[in-house]
């Protein structure tokens, strides 16, 4: 078997998900994991997927056929062997928006050796203030000696709003 991750594309409208079920299901893979969603009128994807090694060619041509609903990249996935996680976390960060903050937020997870497994983010009015809120949500993991207090120390420091919450999971 080889595995295979999808990402896609398009803009949204009912029966997409549909449409890549329905054509790999008919090679015979097996829908493994995906994450899927919707954001300011555009689907967008990734599937992890198996599909029995003397189809993958002719499964990658068949997904060419989706153009013009969605677009479709295909990578083999990766058989890397991985350090064993041991501890994973979850990181929420509210404070007032600017420009940057997801790279300042991001910049300081990656210089604790946390791994981003999942992230959200939105910006919402600030009611009482006025103004904009960010607010994230992230789940990744971390090696054992990444140190919490550490870790929202580094993020509380990038500007005197953030409320940082972060708990194991």
């Amino acid at each position: 078997m080889t595995t295979l991750i999808l990402t896609v594309a398009g803009a949204d409208r009912p029966g997409l998900v549909s449409a890549v079920a329905e054509l790999t299901g008919a090679y015979g893979c097996n829908w493994e994991n995906s994450s899927l969603a919707e954001l300011a009128g555009t689907f967008a994807g990734v599937i992890q997927l198996t599909v029995a090694d003397d189809r993958v060619d002719e499964l990658r041509e068949a997904l060419r056929g989706l153009d013009g609903m969605l677009a479709v990249t295909v990578s083999t996935g990766a058989d890397v062997d991985a350090p064993a996680v041991e501890r994973r976390v979850s990181v929420t960060v509210l404070g007032d928006d600017r420009p940057g903050i997801v790279r300042e937020v991001t910049g300081v997870l990656s210089s604790h050796a946390l791994s981003i497994q999942s992230m959200t983010t939105q910006t919402r009015d600030a009611a009482m203030a006025g103004g904009r809120l960010f607010e994230s949500a992230v789940t990744a993991t971390m090696p054992a000696s990444v140190d919490l207090e550490a870790l929202r120390a580094d993020i509380e420091q990038l500007t005197h709003d953030l409320q940082v919450d972060i708990a194991e999971a």
